[in-house]
């Protein structure tokens, strides 16, 4: 079985077209200092901590902003966008994620293996941030299909019940019991509750990954999601803290199984876990 779309590229692949006219290279770490250490020739930073987010709403930039965004990283309209970072490309499948919703209508791929095989494998780096030049990116409207909101995701509970709807919670299972409200040596981002959505299934999002950070093959993915109830006959939604590692799992659902609705929930449970008059359940006692 081979993944339903073209969009991941081998790190062999980047490293002959580094030179290549309109292959635009953009790395997005969870460590946003890693670039300045070394990256790959042409590759331009995106940092997610400043640049996909509203200064004062908890929501993200706007699609004017997004093309404001991609015109200061000079892409053009019909470039390739080639996104990778550490951590098995967790945010690079966050910014992937991002600019679908956001309305990029660019041919958009993942680099397979991310910045830790690059750099394993020994490809070259560099620590010059390339010259671009600036462009004029055309408008952008926004996906709705691809972004799931708290209010749809109560009502969702319904379809899960009925089994025409699944949702999938990608964090850890310590995370998932309510035995702890965050990732181990991370820090708590104020969620008042442990636990996880009613009739979530607890699939963690780095099972889908092998140890050299390379997604697992198609037929090893299907069996991981299938095994747990959520086929691609459901209306699925993905949800871990807050989105990023469950934009990963929506690229495995959605870009690599071809499932064709698949949902992240943004506010994830970050807002489900502190939010009033939201049900939720857990499967860990203290006693």
């Amino acid at each position: 079985m081979d993944y339903a779309k073209d969009v991941l590229v081998s790190t062999d692949w980047v490293e002959q077209n580094l030179n290549t006219p309109g292959i635009r290279l953009i790395e997005v770490d969870e460590d946003i200092l890693l670039y300045d250490t070394g990256h790959a020739p042409g590759a331009v930073k995106l940092d997610w901590q400043v640049d996909l987010w509203h200064p004062v709403e908890r929501d993200f930039i706007t699609p004017d902003k997004v093309s404001d965004l991609l015109g200061r990283l000079g892409i053009q309209e019909d470039d390739t966008i080639v996104l990778y970072g550490d951590k098995s490309n967790w945010w690079a499948a966050y910014a992937y994620w991002f600019l679908s919703y956001s309305g990029v209508k660019n041919p958009l791929k993942l680099m397979n293996g991310g910045r830790q095989k690059w750099v394993a494998e020994g490809r070259p780096t560099t620590t010059d941030a390339p010259s671009v030049e600036a462009t004029s990116y055309p408008a952008l409207t926004r996906d709705d299909s691809l972004r799931a909101y708290r209010d749809e995701v109560k009502a969702h509970l319904e379809s899960v019940k009925g089994g025409t709807g699944a949702l999938v919670d990608v964090r850890s299972p310590d995370e998932f019991s309510g035995k702890v409200t965050h990732m181990p040596n991370y820090p708590q981002e104020g969620v008042l509750r442990g636990g996880h959505i009613p009739g979530a299934r607890s699939i963690p999002w780095a099972k889908a990954t092998n140890e050299d950070g390379t997604f697992k093959s198609a037929d090893e993915l299907k069996a991981l999601y299938e095994g747990e109830g959520v086929t691609a006959d459901k209306d699925v939604i993905a949800y871990c803290r807050i989105a990023e590692r469950s934009s990963h799992s929506w690229f495995v659902l959605r870009e690599l199984l071809g499932y064709p609705k698949v949902r992240n929930y943004d506010g994830s449970w970050t807002e489900w876990g502190n939010a009033v008059g939201l049900p939720i359940e857990k499967s860990y006692s203290e006693a």
